[in-house]
């Protein structure tokens, strides 16, 4: 059977079939093989390969692989230290921020009081200060309080961006709630805290995942706070899983031991989100 074109619609050429976006998509698949696969495959064949194989001779690093530098990490306690305060960091932070940014988000979205606006106004503009300007301060209370070489000066300075950001996004997941919901939920007799935990929570749990994700992987990648407050002391008491990495290829020029680092630490972020997709995605009945 003979197929009939339609009069009305011109055929179109192989040229004219590929539009701007197609072309956008495929420029930006380049440029995510070319900026994050490549070298995060060149990481893994590096942290595989002897040092000194690395930059003399690259054309053994198909054939000559090694687990050195991932059984030393293992086997010494300043990586033990470093991983462990990463977790420390990232639970404690992730925790306290989504029990008091919920709760504040919740007053902002739902109550009506004065200066909600200047409040609104300033957490945004908190999102947006350069991170020295906030962490230098922190670093001079903390240091005249004794807190600079414990968790309080991990954990603080980090939170002092987290928060904002969690209650700023929860605040606009919570405004998108009808009221209705809550008001008629307010007929049957439900009090605020029955609202707040019946009606409000599992409306934004998508949003509680995203900043719970966000806020843990961020929390396991600090860095900069350690470089400009502590450099990791005193010996490696407040290292994180990052800092050593940049310790180790930055300082002490041990390229293939900081890769397997910095590899380890992707693992355990990739665990972290698994993690949270787990236990907090919304179960639909």
């Amino acid at each position: 059977m003979r197929r009939v074109s339609n009069p009305g619609r011109p055929t179109p050429r192989w040229g004219a079939t590929i539009s701007w976006q197609n072309w956008l998509f495929g420029a930006a698949v380049v440029a995510l093989m070319t900026f994050t696969l490549f070298p995060f495959y060149w990481a893994i064949v590096a942290s595989l390969t002897p040092e000194a194989a690395l930059f003399r001779d690259p054309s053994l690093w198909p054939t000559h692989i090694i687990l050195d530098h991932y059984r030393a990490l293992f086997d010494e306690r300043d990586f033990i230290t470093p991983i462990r305060n990463s977790l420390v960091v990232a639970g404690t932070t992730t925790v306290f921020c989504l029990i008091v940014g919920t709760l504040a988000a919740y007053a902002l979205a739902r109550l009506e009081f004065k200066g909600k606006a200047a409040i609104m106004a300033f957490i945004l503009a908190v999102t947006m200060f350069p991170q020295i300007s906030i962490v230098s301060p922190l670093y001079l209370l903390l240091r005249s309080l004794h807190l600079i070489d414990t968790y309080p000066g991990l954990i603080m300075p980090y939170m002092t961006f987290a928060m904002p950001l969690t209650v700023w996004v929860l605040t606009g997941s919570i405004r998108q709630i009808p009221k209705d919901l809550e008001e008629a939920a307010s007929l049957d007799g439900a009090t605020r805290w029955q609202r707040f935990s019946q009606v409000t929570i599992p409306m934004i749990m998508p949003t509680i995942l995203l900043c719970t994700v966000l806020s843990t992987l961020s929390a396991m990648k600090v860095l900069e706070e350690v470089l400009i407050m502590t450099k990791g002391g005193p010996v490696s008491s407040t290292y994180t899983g990052l800092y050593y990495a940049y310790d180790q290829g930055i300082r002490a020029f041990n390229f293939p031991r900081a890769l397997a680092a910095s590899l380890v630490v992707s693992a355990f972020c990739v665990v972290i989100a698994w993690l949270n997709f787990r236990v907090l995605r919304p179960r639909h009945r």
